[in-house]
């Protein structure tokens, strides 16, 4: 069997008293104090994640034109409209209509950086320079870590190390001297809070977590936070709440299609599974992604059926992700259901462990979302 991938930050890790596990190919930490202590400072405070499995890219052409358009064709969002130091949120496709995979994508100048899921970024670099036209070319990032500094007291952290953090908005990349290196920033996450990511050099990855480290309201976060932070933020995890089979407008995904991009738009269709998106765009497909709250004290996790009624014979959906929330002090999980019982306040129930137990739809998020506008 192959050895797990290290990070840069993995001494780091260790020597900070990190828990560390195997996760998508990488050694990386799933705590170091605590899941809910670490949950919990990064809502209050800030917390500082060391995301350097995901997979980092830049496609570059003669033009951002010819960018946009050749990605575009892969991509069913607004990149030809992106202005240059702004971020979006998109998908690769698939002929289904399914997601191949969830990425950030970043204009900068006549270039698109984009930050893609660790399990899927081999695949995903090979399906899009596949599709790319002559000129246009993605070179992998492997001389760079990645960090996010998530919280309210964020902007405070980072501002500490350069100011200019503060006039950033949401989605917003810039360059930033941070440490003495130049780091390319984005406000933005995976937590649902204020935040950055910060794409840094290996070899400056150490003394700049070490930085923020140093900062009072700062400390070190790891996965099963990162992922407890992100269910309650309503964020979807590929693999589990989105996958091949799943597709954006089942997912509550369809924010992420501007209108250029939607049948009638300037741009519309001409990804992989446009026909079937677009019909669905219209006419909305018999499943749906919600919120459910299950009652009393037991987290409900991934693959928990869900049902009608007490004596329903048929499942209407199962469990994508779940657990329990610090934040709301109570279970909560994200299903994948018949879209007829999906409005909120629906009384259904989920079977675990043989009994037929009391959940309630709920609306997303569970936390309400805390960026900079």
């Amino acid at each position: 069997m192959d050895e797990n991938r290290k990070t840069p930050l993995f001494d780091l890790h260790v020597a900070l008293g990190g828990k560390i596990v195997g996760f998508a190919g990488y050694d990386l930490p799933v705590q170091y104090t605590g899941v809910l202590p670490e949950h919990l400072h990064t809502r209050t405070k800030a917390g500082l994640f060391d995301v350097s499995h995901m997979g980092q890219c830049v496609v570059a052409g003669p033009s951002y034109a010819a960018v946009a358009q050749a990605l575009e064709s892969l991509i069913p969002v607004d990149i030809a409209g992106l202005a240059d130091g702004r971020q979006r949120y998109g998908f690769l496709t698939n002929d289904a209509g399914g997601i191949r995979d969830d990425l950030m994508l970043a204009r900068r100048g006549d270039s698109v950086f984009m930050v893609v899921n660790a399990a899927c970024k081999a695949a995903d670099i090979a399906h899009i320079r596949a599709h790319l036209p002559d000129g246009v070319t993605l070179t992998e990032v492997t001389d760079r870590a990645l960090l996010a500094l998530q919280g309210p007291l964020a902007e405070d952290a980072l501002a500490t190390l350069n100011p200019a953090a503060r006039a950033m908005r949401f989605m917003d990349v810039i360059d930033m001297e941070l440490a003495g290196v130049t780091c390319w920033v984005s406000r933005s996450g995976y937590t649902g809070e204020d935040g950055y990511e910060i794409s840094v050099p290996d070899a400056q990855a150490e003394p700049l977590a070490v930085a923020l480290l140093d900062l009072p309201d700062v400390a070190p976060i790891g996965l099963g936070a990162r992922d407890s932070l992100r269910l309650e933020a309503g964020l979807c995890l590929y693999g589990h709440d989105i996958d091949d089979t799943t597709t954006p407008v089942a997912a509550g995904l369809t924010w992420a299609i501007q209108k250029v991009r939607r049948p009638g738009g300037a741009r519309a269709g001409g990804y992989p599974g446009a026909n079937i998106i677009g019909a669905e765009l219209a006419d909305a497909p018999a499943t749906a992604r919600v919120g459910l709250l299950p009652d009393g004290r037991a987290p409900m996790r991934e693959g928990v059926e869900i049902f009608a009624d007490a004596d329903a014979q048929t499942p209407i959906g199962r469990i994508t992700s779940g657990g329990f929330g610090p934040t709301v002090q109570r279970p909560v999980a994200m299903a994948l259901i018949d879209r007829g019982f999906a409005a909120p306040g629906t009384a259904l129930c989920a079977e675990l462990r043989g009994k037929r137990l009391p959940v309630t739809v709920a609306a997303l998020p569970f936390t309400p979302a805390n960026f900079k506008r």
